[in-house]
C-alpha cells in the first residue's frame, strides 16, 4: 500500500511540475526575461488557460491527499 502511493505521489509531482511550466507567465519577474513580456493578452483568459487552471487544482489535490496518507500510513506502520 505504502508502495502504490509512493509510486502515485512521484506520478503527481512530476505531472504538477509540468502543469506549472505550461501556465502562462503574468508579467514580471522570470517570466519576462525568457519573452513572456513580448506577448499582449487582448483579454480575459482562453478555455484552454481556464482548463489548465481546474487540472491543476485537482492534480495538486490528489498530490496533497496522497502525502497526507502516506504521513497517516507511515504513522500507523
Amino acid at each position: 500500500m505504502i508502495v502504490g502511493f509512493s509510486i502515485a505521489l512521484i506520478v503527481f509531482s512530476l505531472l504538477m511540475m509540468l502543469l506549472v511550466l505550461m501556465h502562462k507567465g503574468k508579467g514580471g519577474g522570470l517570466s519576462d526575461m525568457f519573452g513572456g513580456g513580448m506577448q499582449s493578452s487582448v483579454g480575459g483568459s482562453s478555455v484552454a488557460e481556464r482548463n489548465l487552471d481546474r487540472i491543476t487544482i485537482v492534480v495538486g489535490l490528489l498530490w496533497f491527499a496522497c502525502i497526507v496518507v502516506l504521513g497517516l500510513l507511515m504513522k500507523l506502520k
